[in-house]
């Protein structure tokens, strides 16, 4: 396994055949680095495909060039035609195959071994998967490190106004807006590099945070009623049904940072959401402050990880059975949640 871009800089000297896979249910960091290496690599002679374990979000949708994305769900035959073909394999965003599900998980791992894997994530704990593993859970976000892995290459002058708005938009949305813990001098000076590149800032705010459908609203408000504070651990939880969603007509990415209404709290330190899924069981996001591990609580007993302050797992358990074990558990992280050293 190497970890240098010394070692790895020979492998794109001449065309090759790449593919960038990213995570299932993809967010703005996932899709955002993965179109702007794909820019990348393709500004710089090579053959770049990228691939969605399944369908992009709605609200992400304006995102330039989302269109040529491969949805692995929806075109099996030709996600597998590209990975067969690939020379080079990037995942984005994630550090275990396990994070893109299902069958693309069991047909990478058929293929993994005769591939050039490379690994470029800011997770913690990742497996040994890739054969180049750009691996740094310093960094705010994985678009961060897509932008400081062109310009280490020299390629800084590449970066164009599509690219900028890619890479903008998967350090914002995995930042919270530049006011979550991981928010460093370095990703700000990345961000204002980025805004000297022509793009409007201000407009990909209202695009994320300010352009909901009304049915989201009214899920919004639906969610809110369901809150559940509980003061003696610091927490709070909210658990949406499958009738919840489909009363709201619920579409991918809906309840995007709906988990931070609980964290608003005054009084919390921990917050919850539960969603209950046709086809994936219960999907659980987790959110703290200060010293409450998010990543450890989520790993311990629903089968997830990610940051200490932003985690997610997954559960086939139902809805009332999640929620009953997410209570029956806290007690066990108390002292934590208590003094969150916030």
């Amino acid at each position: 396994m190497q970890h240098t871009l010394q070692a790895f800089k020979p492998l794109l000297s001449k065309p090759a055949n790449i593919a960038i896979i990213i995570h299932r249910n993809p967010d703005g960091d996932a899709i955002g680095s993965g179109l702007a290496l794909q820019a990348f690599l393709e500004k710089t002679g090579h053959k770049a495909d990228l691939i969605s374990p399944n369908e992009i979000p709605n609200y992400l949708k304006w995102l330039p060039s989302t269109d040529r994305i491969t949805i692995f769900e929806e075109q099996v035959a030709e996600a597998q035609k590209i990975l067969k073909k690939a020379d080079i394999i990037f995942t984005l965003d994630f550090n275990d195959l396990s994070r893109l599900g299902g069958a693309f998980t069991d047909f990478l791992k058929q293929i993994v071994k005769q591939k050039i894997m490379v690994m470029i994530d800011h997770h913690l704990e990742p497996s040994d998967y890739a054969h180049f593993q750009f691996s740094n859970s310093n960094k705010s976000s994985t678009s961060e490190m897509v932008y400081d892995f062109i310009v280490d290459m020299g390629f800084k002058d590449l970066i164009d106004k599509n690219m900028a708005t890619d890479l903008y938009t998967g350090i914002m949305t995995d930042t919270g807006s530049f006011k979550f813990p991981n928010t460093t001098p370095h990703t700000m000076c990345v961000a204002a590099d980025l805004m000297s590149r022509g793009i409007n800032h201000n407009q990909i705010q209202i695009k994320i945070y300010d352009s909901f459908s009304l049915d989201k609203l009214h899920l919004l408000g639906e969610a809110l009623n369901k809150l559940v504070f509980l003061p003696q651990f610091k927490t709070a939880y909210i658990a949406l049904s499958k009738a919840d969603l489909r009363k709201y007509n619920y579409q991918k990415g809906d309840t995007e940072g709906f988990v931070n209404y609980g964290l608003a709290l005054e009084d919390a330190n921990f917050a919850a959401l539960f969603l209950e899924n046709d086809d994936e069981g219960v999907r659980i996001s987790f959110r703290s402050k200060g010293n409450v591990p998010a990543n450890e609580f989520a790993k311990k007993y629903f089968n997830g990880g990610g940051h200490k302050n932003a985690a997610g797992g997954r559960t086939k358990k139902s809805l009332a059975e999640a929620v009953a074990l997410f209570l029956e558990k806290l007690p066990e992280f108390k002292s934590k949640l208590i003094q969150a050293n916030v």
